[in-house]
Protein backbone atom coordinates (compact mmCIF):
# COMPACT_ATOMS: atom_id res chain seq x y z
CA UNK A 1 0.00 0.00 0.00
CA UNK A 2 1.13 3.08 -0.50
CA UNK A 3 1.82 4.80 2.56
CA UNK A 4 1.14 8.55 1.98
CA UNK A 5 -1.97 7.71 0.56
CA UNK A 6 -2.87 5.98 3.50
CA UNK A 7 -1.88 8.48 5.89
CA UNK A 8 -4.13 10.80 4.03
CA UNK A 9 -6.72 9.08 4.08
CA UNK A 10 -6.99 7.73 8.06
CA UNK A 11 -6.72 11.49 8.48
CA UNK A 12 -9.60 12.41 6.51
CA UNK A 13 -11.49 9.32 8.03
CA UNK A 14 -10.18 10.45 11.24
CA UNK A 15 -11.71 13.93 10.63
CA UNK A 16 -15.22 12.94 9.50
CA UNK A 17 -15.84 10.71 12.45
CA UNK A 18 -15.20 13.51 14.43
CA UNK A 19 -17.78 15.90 12.64
CA UNK A 20 -19.52 18.21 15.61
CA UNK A 21 -22.82 16.76 14.75
CA UNK A 22 -22.27 13.05 15.65
CA UNK A 23 -22.86 11.63 18.91
CA UNK A 24 -22.97 8.14 18.71
CA UNK A 25 -21.31 7.64 15.08
CA UNK A 26 -17.99 9.01 16.87
CA UNK A 27 -14.31 7.50 16.85
CA UNK A 28 -15.30 5.71 20.12
CA UNK A 29 -17.86 3.55 18.34
CA UNK A 30 -15.23 3.43 15.31
CA UNK A 31 -12.89 1.71 17.91
CA UNK A 32 -15.63 -0.03 19.31
CA UNK A 33 -16.38 -2.20 16.13
CA UNK A 34 -12.98 -2.58 15.39
CA UNK A 35 -12.45 -4.28 18.54
CA UNK A 36 -15.41 -6.36 17.98
CA UNK A 37 -13.53 -7.23 14.87
CA UNK A 38 -10.92 -8.28 16.71
CA UNK A 39 -12.75 -10.35 18.83
CA UNK A 40 -14.55 -11.87 15.71
CA UNK A 41 -11.41 -12.31 13.73
CA UNK A 42 -11.38 -15.72 13.57
CA UNK A 43 -14.58 -15.87 11.74
CA UNK A 44 -13.70 -13.74 8.74
CA UNK A 45 -12.84 -14.79 5.15
CA UNK A 46 -10.97 -11.86 4.74
CA UNK A 47 -10.25 -9.87 7.59
CA UNK A 48 -8.32 -7.06 5.87
CA UNK A 49 -11.56 -5.98 4.13
CA UNK A 50 -13.80 -6.21 7.30
CA UNK A 51 -11.44 -4.10 9.08
CA UNK A 52 -11.28 -1.40 6.06
CA UNK A 53 -15.18 -1.87 5.74
CA UNK A 54 -15.46 -1.31 9.44
CA UNK A 55 -13.07 2.25 8.69
CA UNK A 56 -16.29 3.17 6.32
CA UNK A 57 -19.11 2.15 7.10
CA UNK A 58 -20.33 5.08 8.79
CA UNK A 59 -17.42 7.25 7.40
CA UNK A 60 -20.51 9.28 5.57
CA UNK A 61 -22.94 10.45 8.80
CA UNK A 62 -25.69 12.27 8.09
CA UNK A 63 -28.78 10.48 9.73
CA UNK A 64 -30.17 9.46 6.50
CA UNK A 65 -30.57 5.42 6.48
CA UNK A 66 -29.48 4.00 3.40
CA UNK A 67 -28.07 7.36 1.70
CA UNK A 68 -25.22 7.19 4.32
CA UNK A 69 -24.23 3.68 3.50
CA UNK A 70 -23.98 4.29 0.12
CA UNK A 71 -21.99 7.62 -0.02
CA UNK A 72 -19.92 5.57 2.39
CA UNK A 73 -19.30 3.16 0.39
CA UNK A 74 -18.89 5.17 -2.79
CA UNK A 75 -15.90 7.14 -0.51
CA UNK A 76 -14.44 3.96 -0.25
CA UNK A 77 -14.62 3.04 -3.72
CA UNK A 78 -13.18 6.21 -4.53
CA UNK A 79 -10.00 6.55 -2.00
CA UNK A 80 -8.83 2.82 -1.27
CA UNK A 81 -7.68 2.62 -4.69
CA UNK A 82 -5.63 5.27 -4.42
CA UNK A 83 -3.85 3.65 -1.46
CA UNK A 84 -3.08 0.60 -3.59
CA UNK A 85 -5.76 -1.71 -2.78
CA UNK A 86 -6.83 -3.52 -5.29
CA UNK A 87 -9.71 -3.66 -6.90
CA UNK A 88 -11.17 -7.21 -5.82
CA UNK A 89 -10.99 -5.72 -2.04
CA UNK A 90 -12.03 -2.49 -2.81
CA UNK A 91 -15.40 -3.95 -4.25
CA UNK A 92 -15.76 -6.25 -1.39
CA UNK A 93 -15.25 -3.53 1.03
CA UNK A 94 -18.07 -1.21 -1.00
CA UNK A 95 -20.26 -4.49 -0.60
CA UNK A 96 -19.80 -4.73 3.24
CA UNK A 97 -20.28 -1.08 3.95
CA UNK A 98 -23.26 -1.40 1.60
CA UNK A 99 -24.61 -4.64 4.16
CA UNK A 100 -24.39 -2.29 7.44
CA UNK A 101 -27.75 -0.60 5.58
CA UNK A 102 -29.81 -3.28 6.38
CA UNK A 103 -27.46 -5.76 8.51
CA UNK A 104 -28.91 -9.03 6.32
CA UNK A 105 -25.54 -10.24 5.88
CA UNK A 106 -24.75 -13.08 3.12
CA UNK A 107 -21.44 -14.38 4.03
CA UNK A 108 -18.92 -14.65 6.72
CA UNK A 109 -17.14 -11.15 6.35
CA UNK A 110 -20.86 -9.83 5.80
CA UNK A 111 -21.37 -11.58 9.16
CA UNK A 112 -18.11 -10.14 11.53
CA UNK A 113 -18.82 -6.86 10.21
CA UNK A 114 -22.83 -6.56 10.74
CA UNK A 115 -22.02 -8.81 14.47
CA UNK A 116 -19.14 -6.05 14.99
CA UNK A 117 -21.58 -2.70 14.64
CA UNK A 118 -24.29 -4.80 16.97
CA UNK A 119 -22.07 -5.50 19.57
CA UNK A 120 -22.93 -2.26 20.98
CA UNK A 121 -26.45 -3.82 21.61
CA UNK A 122 -25.30 -5.96 24.26
CA UNK A 123 -22.91 -3.24 25.83
CA UNK A 124 -23.35 -2.62 29.54
CA UNK A 125 -22.87 1.45 28.04
CA UNK A 126 -26.26 0.64 26.51
CA UNK A 127 -28.11 3.46 27.90
CA UNK A 128 -25.35 5.60 26.74
CA UNK A 129 -25.73 4.18 23.35
CA UNK A 130 -29.25 5.16 23.57
CA UNK A 131 -28.73 8.95 24.43
CA UNK A 132 -26.65 9.42 21.81
CA UNK A 133 -28.31 8.06 19.12
CA UNK A 134 -31.50 10.39 20.46
CA UNK A 135 -29.02 13.35 20.19
CA UNK A 136 -27.63 12.57 16.61
CA UNK A 137 -32.04 12.65 16.36
CA UNK A 138 -32.48 15.66 18.27
CA UNK A 139 -34.02 17.24 15.13
CA UNK A 140 -37.14 14.84 15.26
CA UNK A 141 -39.96 15.12 17.70
CA UNK A 142 -39.91 13.31 20.54
CA UNK A 143 -43.24 11.35 19.45
CA UNK A 144 -41.79 10.43 16.28
CA UNK A 145 -38.50 9.79 17.51
CA UNK A 146 -40.13 7.04 20.05
CA UNK A 147 -42.48 5.27 17.76
CA UNK A 148 -39.29 5.16 14.36
CA UNK A 149 -37.10 3.69 17.14
CA UNK A 150 -39.59 1.16 18.48
CA UNK A 151 -40.00 0.27 15.30
CA UNK A 152 -36.35 -0.38 14.97
CA UNK A 153 -36.29 -2.45 17.83
CA UNK A 154 -39.53 -4.52 17.17
CA UNK A 155 -37.78 -5.64 14.05
CA UNK A 156 -35.08 -6.40 15.90
CA UNK A 157 -36.25 -8.31 18.47
CA UNK A 158 -38.75 -10.45 15.84
CA UNK A 159 -35.25 -11.85 13.97
CA UNK A 160 -34.34 -15.63 15.30
CA UNK A 161 -30.87 -14.23 16.02
CA UNK A 162 -28.84 -10.74 16.26
CA UNK A 163 -25.74 -12.23 15.70
CA UNK A 164 -24.77 -14.47 13.00
CA UNK A 165 -21.33 -15.57 13.91
CA UNK A 166 -21.18 -18.28 16.71
CA UNK A 167 -18.63 -16.51 18.79
CA UNK A 168 -20.71 -13.03 18.83
CA UNK A 169 -24.22 -15.25 19.34
CA UNK A 170 -22.95 -17.04 22.41
CA UNK A 171 -21.49 -13.63 23.81
CA UNK A 172 -23.86 -11.09 23.29
CA UNK A 173 -27.43 -12.90 22.35
CA UNK A 174 -28.75 -12.85 25.44
CA UNK A 175 -27.94 -9.69 26.98
CA UNK A 176 -28.18 -7.63 23.68
CA UNK A 177 -31.92 -9.21 23.52
CA UNK A 178 -32.69 -8.17 27.24
CA UNK A 179 -31.54 -4.38 26.63
CA UNK A 180 -33.11 -4.32 23.22
CA UNK A 181 -36.25 -5.09 25.02
CA UNK A 182 -36.42 -3.07 27.84
CA UNK A 183 -35.48 0.04 25.54
CA UNK A 184 -38.56 -1.24 24.08
CA UNK A 185 -40.82 -1.30 27.29
CA UNK A 186 -39.67 2.40 27.91
CA UNK A 187 -40.57 3.91 24.65
CA UNK A 188 -43.85 1.92 24.62
CA UNK A 189 -44.59 3.11 28.61
CA UNK A 190 -43.96 6.72 26.99
CA UNK A 191 -46.17 6.05 24.03
CA UNK A 192 -49.37 5.35 26.18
Amino acid sequence: MDSLAWRAMEAELVARWSEPHRRYHTLDHLRAVLAAVDELAADADDLEAVRLAAWFHDAVYDGRPGWDEERSAQLAQARLPRCGVPASRVAQVARLVRMTATHDPSDADGHVLCDADLAVLASPGYDAYTRAVRQEYRHVPDDLFRLGRADVLSKLLAVPRLYRTETAYEKWEKAARENVAAELAVLSAAQS
